[in-house]
């Protein structure tokens, strides 16, 4: 009898599982997080010194989360395929208190997650699916002749249908790829294939359920068009940037729960003026102090910004710190925005190969600082120097542990 009942109770249950909706895009909060060995490998490498001392004092910690910790494209992109389910829940996992979706749009309209409109032939198998390929701005073109293999892929060539039917993948392809399967290969090799199975690629509904299953915050951005606008004729850059908005409200999203990026300061100005619970909270990428010349004119425009109601500014890291005496000091730029008021974000913490590489072959992130860095845990003198001289708002990184771990042993907004 006893077994009858519970083999009875056991059915009811598998049936009130079974009849219960199940999507992809709703889980529940992280409750444990948990950073892997990154990290503390990474503590383990950086020169001694009263910051590797202070570190070192938080490796037995239990972790939370933070809101100092942005996921880029995710959080997990460092080894798993960006802008995907996967990448986020892996950021997520690692304590990322707000996420990133890279808001582009397809051919129907749709606003999906891609870190560039046209990047579709580098981080997806699209090329690999001849109906699709066929449909891409330049499909897949074998190396021939001396000349690369070249392909180029737009969320804007195919239905948001079409693109929910791909795998996101690692960024990477295979320049002397003669077949559509070679061209997919081409991660570098201080990344990983281990976990570019079949990545779910987002919509931005899905990216929202989501996030807000998950218990954290947005930072959507509107991606700069690749192709000229408006797009059909009539779908203009401003109702694009409206359509973003309007789709966190439909999912009753708290304005300060979302930060609207753009590199576009249009965009910005845009939502100042007509979202403005949204504007105050707008972020502006900033990449205008590129090339030397350039430097000047970005810290005096940050004036402008601020007149005009900016709240939030968002340059490359480099930008933010100066070598000098073999120490990393805030830079003019970083001192500008300090005076202004501004808050500052920057980007992007991980996104870059092992220090031997970066002495070797350059890099965008690190060309300026690499003289601090003699091992691959000096990172964290860059993470300590934006934190302590700087004061940065929050850090873009394409492997959220690393971030989170430095604002837990600091106390930053967990």
């Amino acid at each position: 009898m006893h077994v009858t009942q519970a083999l009875v109770a056991g059915m009811v249950a598998v049936g009130q599982v079974a009849a219960s909706p199940c999507s992809p895009w709703v889980t529940k909060p992280i409750k444990k997080i948990e950073l892997g060995p990154r990290p503390y490998y990474l503590v383990e490498s950086l020169s001694p010194g009263p910051l590797k001392s202070k570190l070192t004092s938080c490796t037995e910690r239990d972790m939370k989360p933070s809101t100092w910790s942005i996921g880029h494209r995710g959080g997990g992109t460092l080894q798993i395929p960006e802008e995907s389910r996967e990448s986020v829940l892996a950021g997520s996992r690692m304590g990322a208190g707000i996420q990133e979706c890279d808001v582009t749009f397809t051919k129907d309209r749709g606003l999906v997650c891609r870190h560039s409109q046209c990047d579709l032939h580098t981080t997806t198998n699209i090329v690999s699916i001849p109906e699709l390929n066929a449909k891409c701005k330049t499909p897949f073109q074998p190396a021939a002749d001396g000349k690369p293999a070249k392909a180029e892929c737009c969320t804007s060539d195919i239905t948001v249908d079409e693109y929910k039917s791909l795998c996101a993948k690692m960024d990477g392809f295979n320049a002397t790829a003669t077949t559509p399967a070679d061209y997919l290969r081409g991660t570098p090799s201080w990344r990983t294939d281990l976990y570019a199975t079949c990545a779910k690629v987002m919509t931005l509904e899905e990216h929202i359920s989501l996030v807000t299953s998950l218990g954290l915050k947005f930072t959507p951005e509107i991606k700069t068009p690749m192709i000229p606008m408006p797009f059909q004729g009539n779908y203009t850059q401003e109702i694009y940037a409206q359509q973003v908005v309007d789709t966190f409200k439909r999912h009753g999203v708290a304005p300060e729960d979302v930060y609207i990026q753009s590199f576009l300061y249009a965009d910005i100005l845009y939502l100042l003026k007509n979202e403005p619970d949204f504007g105050k909270q707008a972020v502006l990428l900033d990449q205008s102090g590129d090339k030397p010349a350039t430097v000047a004119t970005a810290a005096a425009n940050l004036t402008n910004y601020a007149n005009d109601g900016l709240k939030i500014i968002a340059p490359p890291l480099p930008y933010l710190l100066e070598v000098q005496g073999g120490e990393l000091v805030a830079s003019q730029y970083a001192q500008k925005a300090k005076e202004l008021g501004l808050k500052i974000i920057t980007w992007t913490f991980e996104r870059s190969p092992p220090t031997a590489q970066i002495h070797a072959k350059g890099d965008y992130y690190y060309n300026s600082l690499e003289d601090v860095l003699k091992t691959d845990g000096d990172i964290y003198k860059v993470l300590d120097a934006l934190w302590q001289k700087v004061g940065v708002y929050a850090v873009f990184s394409d492997w959220s542990a690393t971030v989170t771990f430095y604002a837990n042993c600091f106390g930053i907004d967990i």
